[in-house]
């Protein structure tokens, strides 16, 4: 069985609906996972590197579940990356990360219809994943074909809305949940 380590990207999972229940539903299916959860683990930004660096070197699997903000990732996860992806462990002739594969997850609040060259973004959401294709070449990771789940806004949360995101949410995570067991 894979070592499957899933990085949570999202500054505030308690205001989270969709983050929430894609982890939530990824800890029920996939109880072997560690998951780790930044906003709680660093609240302060003050990344343990060590011990994230050790979670990574475990890993066989590392998926990576956050919310796009301004067409990339939160600042919570850019700074895990800055302080943890350095040179001599992730990338550089020492690395220890080459060879694992990579899932991203995200979730947008933008409908997907926003996403499209024609549309509002006038990029498809594929497009923004360059810069991750990027990260996992230089750090010899195996990018799977990233996944996303469009138009989980925190416009109009009433309870409606909210049950209808977390079904969005939970029909999302059954989809990604089977693309790791299919790895």
């Amino acid at each position: 069985m894979k070592n499957i380590l899933v990085i949570s990207g999202h500054p505030n999972l308690a205001q989270s609906v969709a983050n929430r229940t894609i982890l939530e539903k990824l800890a029920q299916a996939l109880p072997n996972a560690e998951i780790r959860k930044l906003d709680e683990l660093y609240p302060n930004y003050h990344i343990d590197v060590a011990a994230e660096q050790t979670a990574l070197e475990k890993a066989d699997l590392i998926v990576w579940q956050f919310p796009f903000y301004w067409y990339s990732m939160p600042a919570l996860m850019k700074k895990w990356l800055d302080d943890v992806f350095v040179h001599g462990f992730a990338h550089g002739s020492s690395a220890k990360l080459g060879g694992k594969q990579l899932l991203v997850s995200i979730t947008t609040g933008a409908p997907k219809g926003a996403y499209a060259k024609d549309a509002f973004m006038r990029h498809d959401v594929e497009d923004y994943f360059a810069a991750l294709e990027s990260t996992a070449v230089l750090c010899n990771l195996d990018l799977v074909s990233p996944m996303y789940l469009n138009g989980v806004s925190y416009v109009g949360r009433d309870q409606a809305a909210v049950a209808q995101q977390q079904a969005e949410a939970g029909a999302y995570a059954d989809r990604l949940i089977a693309q790791i067991n299919s790895l």
